[in-house]
């Protein structure tokens, strides 16, 4: 998919006021931000609105400034960033902070003014909320290429719970994105018809414009919008072949203006069109737009003309794209001096230009403002736990800038823009079925976090600088193929390794220690593929040494810690024991004493004495129970 942005504000319509930026409401300012990229210090413009200074970017890109920033009045757009390939990978994004879910409003100003001397503009996309929404093909026109082009759209921001959603920019060949600044401004979540069609949709802005006024909004003049949108002067995109009269309210007051969920301005109201001539000329409108989109068209009125007093009186038809879809009373909708929108969405163009044109029926049509948006669909993202686990990835291996790991790591699926990563439709989103990092000079390790990847055939982390354990996580039921050789990987292998699906497993040229699990080894036992070698502590199945009783590599294994445990255990129990016989068994009156010396020697003698007498009984017992003729006899008894 590619968009042609619809360059709306270049050269002299930017330079039409000298005006900073507008007012904004306290309950609006508290959830808008406006970034400077390029900037270095944060202030205030001429009506109070603050700038920040470049904050929330990746790594890899670079500050600069346009070539003549003389011919920029406002601050913001003479200071810019872009993202050297070379340096920042294919994709290069903000990550904006956004308070809650929602619908928010993204303004964006690109230039180039030869700011790198190159006397090229550069080839880009632009993706918000992981969907493909803007397109920068080389050459610029002259004026955006010069002066600079405002691109705006509505976004549903990243569900994910994350809080942030990225707004990136993606190299074509070797030119770099630019960005010169950024706004963003929450939208009611009913506008544009949400209810029913914002959820899913990025509304992108092809022509949003002020029939009968000059360009207005924030940043070119001192008038306000709830939304922060600017309304840019019709006049560049009229059938200039007819003829136009100019029509103002003359002071009275527009009822139903600034009104919820869309809160179109008040000033668009007042000021309208109509045709020149004879009540027989028409109203028309040349859109440019892409083909393959359906488009959300709205059309804004007011009776003004204080002579139009009853109903019959104006009426008009309104074709689109040579179809009549409506025909249009307003006096007889709403009255008079009160707005009137009207919504229709346009669908299968078969021209890259599309008309609207108002048809009189009765006296001569009348159009206050038009709006034309891109209907995106949103594209599928990644899954938010393995997203998550991405990240997570992303700061323990250490990616370097140049790979491009920013934003979504498999949407847009058109960029696959995160070097490296592999994915596939899931059921309920995009998963990562591959990672091949090999080579690529990575010195951290590798987070349990990638447990989460449980769509994972492949990983190669070969020949890299990795250190730490191999996480219980790496044992995904759907792996194939691991390849984590020639690292500096310690400790052992978790017995988690090993499935119906592994058919290579390369873990040499590591400094594991410890048994190898029987389920990994039968890996090569069932026609796979295992190297162990250069492990010098492996042990335990063929090829590998056997692992000893207690003692491997100048300490206790395994086994040694457990009959240490075991051992260590039993001694305190025989402890316990002695204690519980010692103390607790002990009764309360059993005392021990220490007698005297006299007593002492007195307890021996009787001692001594009682043994004599003990003795001596026995002799004589022995000595009656024999009769006089030497026979035994029983109890004195022949």
């Amino acid at each position: 998919m590619q968009l042609l942005l619809l360059l709306l504000l270049a050269a002299a319509a930017a330079r039409a006021s000298s005006s900073d930026d507008p007012f904004l409401s306290g309950a609006q300012a508290n959830h808008s931000y406006n970034i400077d990229c390029g900037g270095t210090s944060n202030f205030t413009s001429a009506f109070g609105r603050r700038w920040l200074s470049d904050r929330y970017f990746s790594a890899g890109g670079n500050a600069g400034m346009v070539a003549e920033p003389h011919r920029f009045p406002q601050p913001q757009e003479r200071t810019l960033r872009f993202f050297p390939p070379s340096s920042a990978g294919k994709s290069s994004c903000y990550s904006l902070p956004l308070q809650s879910p929602g619908r928010y409003y993204l303004r964006v100003f690109t230039v180039y003014d030869n700011y790198d001397s190159k006397l090229r503009s550069p080839s880009f996309d632009v993706s918000a909320a992981a969907t493909l929404v803007l397109s920068f093909r080389s050459p610029w026109p002259e004026t955006a290429a010069r002066y600079g082009a405002y691109s705006d759209l509505i976004f549903p921001s990243d569900d994910s719970g994350s809080g942030a959603t990225d707004v990136c920019f993606y190299s074509l060949s070797t030119d770099a994105p630019v960005v010169a600044s950024i706004e963003v401004a929450p939208v009611h979540p009913l506008a544009y018809d949400g209810a029913s069609t914002g959820s899913g949709l990025v509304l992108v802005n092809y022509g949003r414009l002020t029939c009968g006024n000059s360009l207005f909004g924030p940043g070119f003049t001192n008038d306000s919008d709830a939304f922060s949108r600017v309304w840019q002067a019709g006049t560049d995109f009229r059938n200039n072949d007819l003829t136009y009269d100019a029509i103002t309210a003359g002071g009275r007051k527009i009822f139903g203006s600034n009104q919820p969920p869309n809160y179109f301005p008040t000033k668009m109201y007042r000021s309208a069109v109509t045709t020149g001539g004879d009540d027989t000329n028409e109203i028309e409108y040349l859109m440019p737009v892409d083909t393959r989109m359906s488009y959300m068209v709205w059309l804004h009125f007011a009776e003004i003309d204080a002579g139009v007093r009853a109903p019959g009186q104006r009426v008009f038809d309104v074709m689109l794209a040579g179809k009549n879809v409506t025909r249009i009373d307003i006096f007889k909708q709403v009255g008079g001096f009160t707005a009137f929108k009207w919504t229709y969405i346009v669908e299968n163009l078969t021209s890259s230009i599309m008309s609207v044109k108002l048809v009189p029926v009765v006296g001569r049509p009348i159009l206050c403002g038009l709006e034309n948006y891109a209907m995106v669909p949103l594209e599928m993202r990644t899954v938010p736990n393995q997203a998550a686990a991405m990240k997570a990835l992303k700061d323990s291996l250490k990616i370097p800038a140049r790979m491009g790991w920013n934003g979504d790591p498999c949407a847009p699926k058109r960029w696959d823009a995160w070097e490296g990563v592999t994915c596939h439709r899931g059921n309920k989103g995009l998963v990562i079925t591959q990672l091949d990092l090999a080579s690529q000079g990575l010195k951290g390790f590798i987070t349990d976090e990638i447990s989460h990847l449980t769509d994972l055939v492949s990983l190669n982390l070969s020949s890299n600088s990795l250190t730490g354990s191999l996480p219980p996580g790496l044992g995904q039921p759907s792996l194939a193929t691991l390849d984590l050789s020639s690292n500096q990987f310690t400790g052992s292998i978790p017995g988690t390794i090993g499935s119906s699906k592994l058919q290579t497993v390369l873990l040499n040229s590591n400094q594991l220690d410890g048994q190898v699990p029987e389920v990994l080894y039968s890996v090569g036992v069932h026609g796979g593929v295992i190297d162990l070698s250069g492990n010098k502590g492996l042990c335990g199945v063929p090829t590998l040494p056997a692992c000893a009783l207690f003692w491997e590599k100048g300490g206790l294994n395994k086994t040694g810690k457990i009959a240490l445990g075991a051992s260590f255990g039993l001694l305190l129990l025989v402890i316990l024991i002695v204690v519980y016989i010692v103390c607790i068994r002990r009764g309360p009156y059993d005392y021990d004493f220490e007698f005297p010396q006299d007593l002492t020697s007195i307890s021996a003698i009787s001692a001594k004495r009682n043994r004599y007498q003990r003795a001596k009984s026995v002799m004589l017992a022995e000595m009656e129970a024999h009769s006089t003729d030497g026979f035994y006899t029983n109890g004195g008894t022949h």
